[in-house]
């Protein structure tokens, strides 16, 4: 093992939902480390601008749709070569309590969180089984993927189908020396969080994370960049939670007063 290790020089990665948040940061953290990026995005203006800041390529894609994932995937062949990593990072969200929930909805939530994470899967996977590439393919999942979240259950459940997903799809492709793994943070500030919370959000936050602060999409990154590379060479089939030790804590908060531990909070 050397430093160099952690270089990803001129390997081809696609980064889904990448034109802001999450993946927008996991873009820009795989590019520092020598990637060749490609982001694919719906927002045809925020693939273009997060290509720019990478000096990457920007496709406008829905990968909800399977035709798209095809064009994209082929563009990105042609134009940058094989791929060698894949991150499924697009997703959505909305309120959806259980007696509420209509069919619409639950399947708008599936597609948006857990039908793209396979069809992205499973078109890149053929493209390294083709070409012999021993790839990396990392899913952000959720800390609601592995507890209870009343008035998202539509969304918990596919979050949770992210992680089988994930587990199922190493097995399958370990043979292939293809590695398959999962991301599932916390609450994570993103520009979309900073410009909808509330004043004081941030400290809040601080009280319900061990660590005591909301994550930062640069985090995310970094742990892309370690799954995406040679330092995680015998790690698939895994979930890591970059999280601020919350999967840990199972229900256990800082007291708001004197930042003491107590079940709940008070």
């Amino acid at each position: 093992m050397v430093p160099s290790s952690v270089l990803l020089t001129d390997r081809v990665a696609v980064v889904t939902g990448g034109g802001g948040g999450i993946g927008r940061g996991v873009a820009r953290a795989l590019a520092t480390f020598g990637a060749r990026v490609a982001v694919w995005e719906r927002d045809a203006e925020t693939a273009a601008s997060a290509a720019k800041e990478i000096g990457g390529l920007g496709l406008t894609t829905d990968v909800r749709e399977s035709a798209e994932v095809d064009m994209a995937l082929g563009r990105t062949i042609a134009e940058l070569g094989p791929v060698a990593i894949l991150v499924n990072n697009a997703g959505g969200v909305f309120s959806s309590p259980l007696l509420e929930t209509s069919e619409k909805g639950w399947d708008a939530l599936h597609r948006a969180n857990l039908k793209h994470v396979m069809l992205c899967t499973q078109r890149v996977a053929r493209t390294m089984v083709e070409s012999e590439t021993k790839g990396s393919i990392i899913s952000v999942t959720s800390i609601e993927g592995v507890r209870a979240a009343p008035g998202y259950a539509a969304y918990a459940a596919a979050k949770a189908g992210v992680i089988n997903f994930t587990k199922t799809a190493a097995l399958e492709l370990a043979p292939y020396g293809i590695r398959v793994n999962a991301l599932a943070p916390d609450i994570t500030l993103t520009e979309g969080m900073v410009s909808v919370a509330p004043p004081g959000a941030e400290a809040r936050f601080g009280h319900t994370i061990p660590m005591g602060r909301p994550g930062h999409v640069d985090e995310m990154g970094g742990a892309a960049v370690f799954l995406a590379g040679s330092l995680s060479s015998y790690v698939t089939g895994q979930v890591i939670h970059v999280d601020g030790g919350t999967e840990a804590a199972c229900g256990w908060y800082h007291h708001p007063e004197n930042s003491s531990y107590i079940l709940g909070p008070p």
